[in-house]
């Protein structure tokens, strides 16, 4: 098993799980029960990952007139938003961790819709006449973000009903465990993948970096607009900046067999890591938020 492939496929969902498992010791009912009462957070959320991340992608790749491959590689990033790591981010950052949670399952789920319209649409659009049925993985998919997320998250808070003051005490810890596993992670990614990245970020880096960093923006203050709480926000704004790499390297190499495409997708997953860890320095460090 090649080195990328065992940290995507072993060392990555494990790392993750743990994580969850870690982020559910933190998290009761209720949490989830408010959330529901006062939906405006998921609204905006959803808003910004599903409809404004690919109308901003299919903006930047026209404006940097980016050749047919690129182009559709950002797409296919831009169609695969949420994920696992967004949760991780979150957590570090105090965030609403019950409104990420939602928020990951829910735009993976309608994701899973959505991309095939999205992806038909750019494969025609930017120049490509390769028929294409673009048929995802949808079992697959579902499995993953359940045994990744929502089953060690619905462990950890079980631990937290029964085992409450254990939960607390390891609470620091494990917040603590989540940011060395991140840091690992990011190594890892980028020792595995090095010479792919070096020759993406001349061709793609600034289209991608400004792609995270306007979702990010976009995130943080339409949630403000909308007077979201700051936490809440925090949530948002992480949402629609940490996008869903591990889908979207599925759909690039193994549903549209082109790993080129997958280029636009490991240089923004090396963005997203870079602003996620410096948002988790940022409001880590903070006592309250």
């Amino acid at each position: 098993m090649a080195v990328t492939e065992l940290i995507s496929k072993v060392f990555l969902p494990i790392s993750l799980a743990i994580i969850m498992l870690g982020m559910g010791m933190t998290l009761i009912p209720d949490d989830f029960k408010r959330i529901f009462k006062f939906p405006k957070a998921i609204f905006i959320g959803l808003t910004n990952q599903l409809i404004l991340l690919p109308i901003f992608g299919f903006l930047l790749a026209i404006i940097f007139n980016l050749d047919t491959t690129m182009a559709v590689g950002l797409m296919i990033l831009a169609s695969c938003p949420g994920g696992p790591t967004s949760n991780l981010i979150t957590q570090v950052c105090k965030g609403n961790i019950a409104l990420s949670v939602t928020l990951t399952a829910f735009a993976s789920f309608i994701s899973i819709l959505l991309i095939p319209f999205i992806l038909s649409y750019a494969l025609n659009y930017f120049g490509t006449n390769t028929a294409v049925i673009i048929q995802l993985p949808i079992l697959d998919t579902i499995l993953q973000i359940m045994v990744i997320t929502v089953i060690p998250i619905t462990i950890g808070m079980l631990i937290r009903n029964y085992k409450t003051d254990f939960a607390k005490r390891m609470e620091k810890p494990m917040r603590t465990t989540s940011t060395v596993i991140f840091i690992l992670v990011f190594i890892a990614v980028l020792v595995a993948n090095k010479n792919m990245l070096i020759d993406g970020m001349k061709e793609v880096g600034l289209v991608t970096l400004l792609l995270n960093l306007i979702t990010m923006a976009l995130g943080y203050f339409t949630a403000k607009l909308f007077k979201i709480d700051l936490k809440s926000s925090i949530s948002i704004m992480i949402e629609s900046g940490i996008q869903n790499g591990t889908l979207a390297f599925v759909i690039a190499a193994s549903i549209l067999n082109n790993v080129e495409m997958g280029i636009p997708i490991g240089v923004y997953s090396i963005w997203m890591f870079i602003t996620g860890g410096f948002l988790m320095w940022y409001f880590g460090r903070k006592k309250e938020i």
